[in-house]
């Protein structure tokens, strides 16, 4: 084979793998809301592969990412049987592309000079939310669409209606028009909305935009009403509209009333759009919505038409996007957090800075190997990072130009040193071999795992016991009223009123709920416990083969070891648990108060063995039953649940958001995905 082959079938295997993963990223990033490319990544890999096959128009594929747009709908791809319900898909009348997009002012200037001479250019903040089309007949809203794949979409009519700043109805209109905009989540309900679901023990949105998506993606528009989506329309399509320039429908769809935002500007020249540019890449952080870059158009209606559209993209619009937004800030100490399981975290305590519409004074540091990876230590100017990522991070250190600094890292006095002991106890500081945290093994004794535990025993898939939130419990802790999880059935109604914010009625709903709380179920008390690595479904497995405190007490770690997902450290755990005094103690109090320690329900009976011998993973958010109303139905048949993907696993039964994880390892596998629907036709 000669060189030039050599070549050309690596270009091949890239382009091969270019669209894969970029198909991959679309499925995430649309459908899934969950994001695993920076936009920027994803724009790489999309340019090497316009790029590779320019050079090889022999290579055309009419499926290839760079023929189509990414999709929202709720029907996933052709490798799932999963199918979304609930909303009508309708296709647009108008075919909804993408924008092409840089992140180089040179190429938007290049843009600029390949336009008509006299185009004037508008000037529009990109927000970072989701398509939207709205349809108006004779000036009622009869349609709200999502862009879907381009073609068609979701029609999410009735979530659109809960955002009051969008009309139902508007007389005056043209008998047929459409609007196009972004639906926003604010950055305030944003971090509001991530508060309650870390309350909730649920996974957090990753960023505004995704948390915009599954919000209007919900089957409740109560719940979308509550969240408090907002909106912003940039573009007008039908007949017979008033206005010969986009500026101008703009203008006419703000004295309609729609919600059309105040940051444009018509630009005629390059450098009226660099100034636009330069102004909202800093104006940009006080908005209370999330935008990620510049979106310029042709404002002359007749010139875009002209102009003309590429395959995906219009050729008289470009956005310009903002690069990940980065500040220098001074690191002025390190502090360290100790989790309920002990293990110690560092935590970066900066100088503050505005990031991604928030402020930002800590960050976290992860462990001691990320901290001499990057070689740093108090007093550092450090790069941090939010890009649309939950916790801000950092991402880079600033070149050090005293002379002491210089020399710090040749210098052991000077170098960072992880603690030895705990910061909150004095006990020395153990690291499991393999792993890369340090942890506190005075798990009984150390007050951040002590307020930890209680506050997992009180969490709602634990005890569920409600009005005992972080900071009543660590109040109840430094008075001495709430050591251990026992304490909280001997409090009484004069405790828990002489608190801070809360008072007689508070008191009478805290102990209502922990009188509740007896009667929680023996597996959900075992979870509730805090034993080290037993979650929720681990938990259950051991409550269904050891149907009593008492039997599981006296349980081998060979007799542990032999269920289900239940692995060697596991095991050790739930054997040291019961080796610890205070342990026992703790149990005993818990049984004395009438905590449920032993099953009260009957071996449940086999419906069927039509799942003798299957192993099945369950993963995503179902309709017509609960997840564990699921695992129950697999049990009932014969089968066994499995929280990990493997060979062994018969078929996943996968919901709508299946975890891009397990998802991933099942098509590696090839392993099944079955949905709820085919699953109950299967019982």
């Amino acid at each position: 084979m000669d060189l030039f082959s050599q070549i050309d079938d690596q270009e091949r295997e890239e382009v091969l793998r270019l669209r894969r993963e970029l198909e991959e990223a679309n499925r995430l990033y649309y459908v899934m809301n969950q994001p695993t490319l920076s936009d920027r990544e994803f724009d790489e890999k999309m340019r090497r592969l316009q790029d590779l096959e320019a050079a090889h128009p022999e290579w055309y594929d009419a499926n290839s990412p760079t023929q189509h747009v990414g999709s929202d709908l709720t029907v996933t791809d052709s490798r799932s049987s999963v199918v979304g319900k609930g909303f009508e898909q309708v296709k647009h009348r108008y075919p909804m592309l993408s924008l092409g997009n840089t992140y180089s002012r040179d190429e938007i200037a290049d843009w600029l000079k390949k336009l008509p001479a006299d185009a004037e250019i508008v000037a529009e903040l990109k927000y970072d939310g989701l398509s939207i089309a709205l349809w108006y007949e004779n000036g009622t809203l009869t349609k709200a669409l999502t862009r879907g794949d381009g073609v068609k979409g979701d029609n999410v009519l009735l979530n659109i209606r809960t955002i009051p700043t969008i009309p139902h109805h508007i007389d005056g209109l043209p008998a047929r028009m459409e609007l196009r905009g972004e639906v926003l989540l604010p950055w305030d309900r944003f971090e509001q909305l991530n508060r309650e679901r870390e309350a909730e023990e649920e996974p957090l949105f990753a960023n505004p935009r995704n948390a915009a998506s599954g919000t209007l993606k919900l089957q409740d528009p109560k719940e979308v009403a509550r969240r408090g989506l907002t909106c912003y329309l940039y573009y007008m399509l039908g007949e017979d509209l008033p206005g010969r320039t986009h500026y101008e429908r703009l203008e006419q769809a703000r004295r309609w009333g729609f919600p059309v935002s105040d940051a444009i500007r018509v630009c005629h020249s390059i450098d009226e759009v660099m100034d636009f540019i330069s102004y909202w890449d800093q104006k940009r952080k006080e908005l209370p919505v999330a935008t990620d870059g510049i979106v310029l158009k042709v404002n002359s209606l007749q010139q875009q038409e002209e102009l003309g559209y590429t395959a995906k993209n219009p050729r008289w619009a470009i956005a310009y996007k903002f690069p990940a937004e980065k500040q220098l800030t001074t690191l002025r100490s390190i502090s360290y957090q100790v989790g309920r399981t002990g293990v110690v975290t560092p935590v970066a305590n900066l100088d503050p800075i505005r990031l991604s519409g928030t402020m930002v004074q800590r960050a976290t540091l992860h462990n001691e190997d990320f901290i001499r990876q990057l070689n740093i230590r108090e007093g550092d100017k450090v790069w941090v990072e939010k890009g649309g990522e939950i916790i801000p991070k950092i991402v880079g250190l600033a070149d050090r130009n005293d002379e002491m600094s210089a020399t710090a890292s040749l210098n052991d006095e000077l170098t960072y040193r992880f603690p030895t002991v705990c910061p909150e106890c004095g006990t020395k500081l153990v690291r499991v071999e393999g792993e890369a945290a340090w942890r506190c093994p005075n798990e009984n004794g150390c007050p951040p795992q002590r307020i930890g535990k209680v506050l997992h025993f009180v969490s709602r898939k634990a005890m569920n016991i409600d009005g005992l939130g972080e900071e009543t419990i660590a109040l109840l802790y430094e008075q001495g009223l709430v050591q251990n999880i026992a304490d909280l059935y001997d409090l009484r109604k004069e405790d828990i009123a002489r608190q801070e914010r809360l008072g007689d009625k508070s008191a009478e709903n805290i102990l209502a709920s922990l009188e509740a709380s007896k009667h929680v179920p023996w597996e959900r008390v075992l979870f509730a416990l805090g034993i080290r690595m037993v979650g929720e479904t681990t938990a259950k497995k051991i409550a269904r083969r050891f149907r009593s405190i008492d039997t599981l007490q006296w349980a081998t770690r060979d007799e542990l070891n032999a269920i289900d997902d239940v692995g060697p450290q596991i095991a050790e755990n739930v054997v040291a648990y019961f080796q610890d005094e205070s342990n026992l103690e703790t149990l005993m109090r818990l049984r004395q108060s009438g905590v449920q320690m032993a099953s009260t329900e009957a071996e449940p009976e086999a419906l069927s063995d039509k799942l003798k011998g299957k192993t099945i993973v369950i993963s995503g958010v179902f309709r017509q039953h609960s997840r564990d109303e699921y695992k129950a139905m697999i049990e009932a048949h014969g089968g066994k649940n499995s929280s990990s993907i493997s060979r062994k696993t018969a078929f996943v039964l996968a919901g709508e958001n299946m975890g891009p994880e397990k998802r991933k390892k099942a098509e590696e596998l090839g392993i099944e995905l079955i949905d709820e629907q085919r699953f109950l036709e299967m019982l």
